[in-house]
């Protein structure tokens, strides 16, 4: 039983973190052309980061 439990709350963390990725997305959007370049370079820099540290950390 707790493991259902477990699945669904990654399940609604995976939901929201997502959705917080889409509102910054729109939010970005509002604010013009210079705000979306420079967060699909921080998400492109984020993950190149993110799987240079797990490769390091092996």
């Amino acid at each position: 039983m707790a493991r259902r439990k477990r699945e669904s709350l990654t399940t609604t963390r995976s939901l929201l973190y997502a959705l917080a990725r889409f509102l910054g997305d729109v939010e970005a959007a509002t604010k013009g052309p210079e705000a979306v370049g420079k967060r699909i370079l921080r998400r492109a820099l984020g993950k190149a980061t993110g799987r240079a540290m797990s490769k390091f950390f092996r």
